[in-house]
């Protein structure tokens, strides 16, 4: 069963993204970033090429021809999952398609309306008996 970790009060969702992103590879993980808007994903896109400056992430489209070979995939739509490792939700609303992952990780940012729409999907994900943890980031702060 997929393992849901909320990173929570974050600062800079999409760097923390990036940071967990690095993460996971070094640890030999797959990764699919997800957001079904694309300025987003060209965010996120820029920020792994150019984030920290003296690193890469190996990284592509989903829809690219390979993206099964490539560690980090940055995906608008389900059509394509060439991994099932690491799913990082950067959108409002819960993947269809979460539970073929091992861990789905939701990035909550300081905003109101996205804490609210975390709470919506952290209610959806604990009625369904999912793993879940809690990751505050205000806590690592101090």
């Amino acid at each position: 069963m997929t393992r849901v970790d909320f990173y929570t009060h974050a600062p800079d969702k999409l760097d923390l993204a990036r940071i967990l992103t690095g993460k996971a590879y070094r640890q030999g993980l797959k990764v699919m970033l997800y957001s079904p808007d694309s300025r987003v994903m060209a965010d996120m896109d820029k920020r792994l090429w150019e984030t920290p400056a003296n690193s890469f992430l190996p990284h592509c489209k989903c829809s690219a021809p390979h993206a099964g070979t490539t560690p980090v995939i940055l995906g608008e739509s389900a059509d394509h999952l060439p991994h099932d490792n690491v799913l990082i939700n950067l959108h409002d609303s819960t993947p269809t398609f979460f539970s073929r992952f091992e861990r789905l990780i939701e990035i909550v940012s300081l905003d109101d309306a996205d804490q609210d729409a975390a709470r919506l999907r952290w209610r959806f994900y604990k009625q369904r008996g999912y793993e879940m943890r809690n990751h505050d980031l205000r806590e690592k702060q101090t």
